[in-house]
């Protein structure tokens, strides 16, 4: 069984930076599609950010150049270094793990993703 746990989450100001670690438990990050999502109240979970099997990254049009995915295989863990925030990156960010084997696809979809963190809050304020 695959555990993920989250942290890092905070409030900071607009232009501020964070860094969520995620750190997984039971199984290696290796080998697999690993990434955040983050759920804003009201809206849908959108995906956020993904580290594919190959160590390529994909990310959201909305956070790209600002946001930096990266997994430390010895630690077990994925990160999300987040510069330059804005109010409208406030939300609940979950770190996800797709089943050993399972690379990414074009378009994530939380359905793809078997193992999910509890969540971690950002909020950016003005």
């Amino acid at each position: 069984q695959v555990q993920l746990v989250e942290s890092g989450g905070g409030s900071v100001q607009a232009g501020g930076s964070l860094r969520l670690s995620c750190v997984v438990s039971g199984r290696t990050t290796s080998g697999r599609c690993m990434g955040w999502f983050r759920q804003a109240p009201g809206k849908e979970r959108e995906g956020v950010a993904f580290s594919r099997r190959d160590g390529t990254r994909q990310y959201v049009d909305s956070v790209k150049d600002r946001f930096t995915i990266s997994r430390d295989q010895g630690e077990n863990s994925l990160y999300l270094h987040m510069n330059s925030l804005k109010p409208e990156d406030t939300a609940m960010y979950y770190c996800v793990a797709r089943t050993f084997g399972q690379g990414c696809s074009a378009e994530p979809l939380p359905a793809d993703f078997r193992y999910w963190g509890q969540g971690t809050q950002v909020t950016v304020s003005s």
